[in-house]
């Protein structure tokens, strides 16, 4: 590795919001050396969140989501290719075309994918969707369009709600199924999910929750209906699968890498681990596939499907891939989501299921905006405000001062709390979800053996 970090051949493996901003960053920090980023899909990096809302109302077309670039990061784009192997010893990143791209230091930034139907040739049949990419957002809203009679959507989580607000927003009759007690379940725990059923409901969603779909039926080659754990039928003409997401890392099965189901694990300030734990210096990590650890959080290895996550990490990446040791610094910012469904703004900062009691702290249930604060072992965690984002801020200091949970009464408007006690926060087990959580809290490394890795001729 050259001397001067400023210099070399630094290779970003994703061309994801985490790829272009670490990208971005490294020349703002002074990187003048070669800069290549390889990415699967053909487009240019785009922003994610709008497919899911925007997009499927009709509102914009799915290759208008584009994210600007801060600056021009003098880059070589190797767009529609795959990555398909790591050589850390040779310092190479393989790739489905059969060449090989030496580097310096690696950044990986391979993100998720949408975890796939079981049965192959179920999720084959026309009407089958899943939602991730611009280009499934611009099928799935084609077929929307069209006026289908109505849509079955697998999986209450944020995407699956999303699609259900969606699809009530248009007139399009939408039944969810979900195989935890209540949509959002697995993100904001059973007792504010009780809420969100309630969303669904009184917007005229056919919500089917504590059941599974068993099979997806199809006649001709097309999506017919599906049949549920509890006997039951569902007639419909699309379907969404939103299970979660996969993340990508099986192109690292042989790196040596401590990458497994979770991502890929790495340090405070984004080096990845091999599979011993021990950290690299020359590999870093960055956006929804990095497996981290955050104080606030008693060190818990957080994986995050969150926006603002990407970006903050992968500017703390890019700082320190060009920094030596003592000016590196970690990545600490506390987690903070969004969703808009149903009419209403869900924010969140902290992490939710990092909890055992909840309190209703402002707002009200029946108006729909409230701020809902959760503690763990008597300081608070995280705060879930609906329609009153503007309490984040004020929160998200008590998350930073390890403040002790409940909160004071009238703490934050001078009105009392409006749950007296607290209640179980009610985190399930992420087992018994359709979707996988966007934030999983894992506390171990994968069981992997060590293989032989033979270094690029």
């Amino acid at each position: 590795m050259p001397g001067d970090l400023r210099e070399g051949r630094i290779v970003i493996v994703g061309a994801s919001l985490a790829g272009l901003r670490v990208a971005e960053t490294l020349r703002e920090q002074g990187f003048t050396g070669s800069l290549t980023v390889v990415g699967e899909e053909p487009h240019p990096p785009y922003d994610r969140p709008p497919l899911s809302k925007l997009v499927l109302l009709g509102g914009a077309a799915a290759d208008s989501t584009g994210l600007p670039m801060r600056r021009d990061p003098d880059a070589d784009w190797r767009l529609g290719v795959r990555a398909t192997g790591l050589d850390p010893v040779g310092k190479r990143v393989l790739l489905a075309s059969g060449e090989s791209l030496p580097y310096d230091r690696l950044l990986i930034a391979t993100g998720t994918r949408a975890r796939p139907w079981p049965h192959a040739d179920q999720a084959a049949l026309d009407g089958v969707f899943t939602l991730r990419t611009c280009d499934d957002a611009g099928r799935l809203a084609e077929r929307l369009t069209a006026g289908p009679r109505r849509v079955l959507v697998i999986g209450g989580g944020f995407t699956g709600s999303e699609i259900a607000s969606v699809c009530r927003e248009r007139g399009i009759e939408v039944t969810v199924a979900e195989r935890g007690i209540a949509p959002l379940v697995g993100a904001l725990g059973g007792t504010l999910a009780k809420f969100a059923a309630g969303l669904h409901r009184s917007h005229g969603v056919d919500l089917r929750c504590g059941v599974t779909v068993t099979a997806l039926r199809g006649d001709g080659g097309r999506f017919t209906g599906a049949d549920l754990s509890d006997g039951s039928r569902i007639e419909a003409d699309v379907c969404v699968t939103a299970l979660g997401a996969v993340r990508n890392v099986e192109w690292l099965a042989d790196s040596g890498l401590a990458a497994g189901p979770h991502g890929v694990a790495c340090d405070a300030g984004c080096r990845a681990f091999d599979m011993y734990g021990i950290v690299t210096d020359d590999v870093f990590v960055a956006g929804d596939v990095a497996r981290f650890p955050h104080p606030l959080f008693d060190y818990q290895m957080l994986s995050l499907e969150h926006w603002g996550n990407a970006v903050a990490q992968a500017e703390v990446a890019a700082h320190n891939m060009v920094s030596p040791g003592p000016p590196r610094r970690p990545h600490l910012s506390v987690p903070v989501f969004w969703s808009s469904q149903f009419g209403v703004n869900i924010k969140s900062v902290g992490v939710p299921t990092y909890s055992d009691q909840v309190v209703i702290a402002q707002g009200s249930l029946n108006e729909r905006r409230l701020v809902a604060v959760y503690g763990y072992q008597g300081r608070i965690t995280a705060a879930v405000t609906v329609n009153m984002a503007k309490w984040l801020e004020h929160y998200q200091q008590l998350i930073e001062t390890a403040a002790p949970f409940p909160p004071a009464p009238g703490a934050a408007d001078g009105h009392p709390l409006i749950t007296q006690f607290p209640l179980p926060s009610d985190v399930p087990d992420p087992k018994g979800l359709s979707h996988s959580p966007t934030v999983a809290l894992t506390g171990h490394l994968p069981d992997r053996r060590l293989t032989v890795v033979r270094p690029v001729g």
